[in-house]
């Protein structure tokens, strides 16, 4: 790549990074979902930017967390490790769904999967801990909106690795794809009327 492609991010950090460009993109939505969801979804990106985040070390080895499998033991667990457990399958979900979108095809269980896995895990946090930011049941509002939010997140991961505005959603309606209804309205991006949408 020839150094006048690439482009170097002056931001005092990576939240407020991730904050602006997700806030940018939800502006231009048809359906924008509230700011507070936005700054929780940077938070998010922010606490996972280093990988080992994202892995555990089992014998030595790296391995993807079993997020069901924690999910379900979580239960048996005092409240404040419910909180810490329902916290992290409920982020990692979203990360998987959402800027991770594409990582879900080379595996055995799809997005749908790790989607129904972050809102249960949205929603038990919710009965644990329900209120964020002084926002009474937040995280039911963020169960609610985990579609939207996974979609913004997609194409926020889309534009900064292709540096195109909107490329997963261009792309789908270039090659005549289904265009999902949801895709379209976080998008922005209004397709030719003969396009499909599902």
């Amino acid at each position: 790549m020839p150094d006048s492609d690439k482009t170097i991010i002056l931001q005092n950090n990576l939240q407020g990074f991730f904050f602006e460009g997700l806030n940018a993109l939800n502006k231009r939505s048809l359906c924008p979902i509230p700011e507070s969801i936005i700054f929780y979804s940077s938070d998010v990106l922010d606490k996972f930017a280093l990988s080992q985040d994202f892995f555990e070390i089992t014998d030595g080895k790296v391995r993807e967390k079993i997020l069901g499998m924690k999910l379900l033991e979580a239960s048996h667990f005092s409240r404040e490790d419910q909180k810490k457990v329902y916290k992290e399958v409920a982020d990692m979900s979203l990360m998987i769904c959402g800027y991770f979108a594409e990582s879900t095809q080379k595996k055995m269980v799809d997005s749908q999967y790790y989607a129904k896995l972050g809102k249960m895990a949205f929603s038990h946090l919710n009965n644990v801990a329900p209120s964020f930011l002084d926002i009474p049941s937040f995280y039911n509002m963020v169960a609610t909106c985990f579609e939207s939010m996974t979609t913004l997140l997609s194409l926020f991961a889309s534009q900064n690795r292709n540096g195109l505005d909107n490329n997963l959603i261009l792309k789908k309606i270039l090659n005549n794809e289904n265009v999902s209804e949801r895709e379209i309205l976080m998008s922005g991006v209004i397709p030719a009327l003969t396009k499909k949408v599902s």
